[in-house]
């Protein structure tokens, strides 16, 4: 037998949003998000919901913004450094801080902001994340024998990735990982 469903309130609301963000980092737009979806997996299990549940939201998520624990900025900046890092593309770097909610103009101090971090410019920066993933998941140049029979595999991975097929071909074609330092 099923346990009854909890009633939603404010207070449940807000130590749901407490508890989410002491795990993980977020953006408001994220909390908002976290917080509807435990309302409407209450009204499905038919437990007793708050009448005006959308303005507790916001008005939890407005908290916890003045209050510093979510700032859009910030974790937009870090995720931006994590994922390219991880060898993630600049077009995969936007599109994941996008689902995450970063609002364009956030995202575009991210991006700017990363390179200024880099004392890079764009194209350097995508450079670096191409190599990055071809170590990480050891393609080309990183991979230790069969590099002709895997080409294809490899430049298809990188495409997956977000890099265009110029820069996944030079990584990919690459001699040697030293070569790749010499090439950007």
């Amino acid at each position: 037998m099923r346990k009854p469903a909890r009633p939603i309130t404010a207070k449940y609301l807000e130590n749901a949003a407490t508890f989410y963000l002491e795990r993980y980092p977020s953006t408001a737009e994220g909390l908002r998000r976290v917080l509807n979806r435990r309302v409407r997996k209450a009204e499905l299990a038919g437990a007793a919901i708050i009448d005006n549940a959308k303005q507790v939201i916001e008005a939890i998520v407005a908290k916890f913004v003045a209050a510093g624990m979510i700032d859009d900025q910030a974790f937009a900046q870090t995720k931006a450094r994590a994922l390219h890092r991880r060898g993630t593309s600049s077009r995969l770097t936007r599109q994941r801080l996008k689902l995450a909610g970063v609002d364009y103009d956030t995202l575009e101090k991210a991006m700017i902001g990363l390179d200024q971090e880099l004392d890079t410019d764009p194209r350097q920066r995508e450079w670096q994340a191409a190599v990055a993933l071809a170590r990480r998941r050891r393609l080309g140049p990183f991979r230790d024998k069969e590099r002709k029979e895997h080409r294809n595999r490899d430049l298809a991975a990188m495409a997956r990735g977000g890099f265009d097929y110029a820069l996944a071909k030079k990584v990919i074609d690459a001699t040697d990982p030293d070569s790749l330092d010499e090439m950007c």
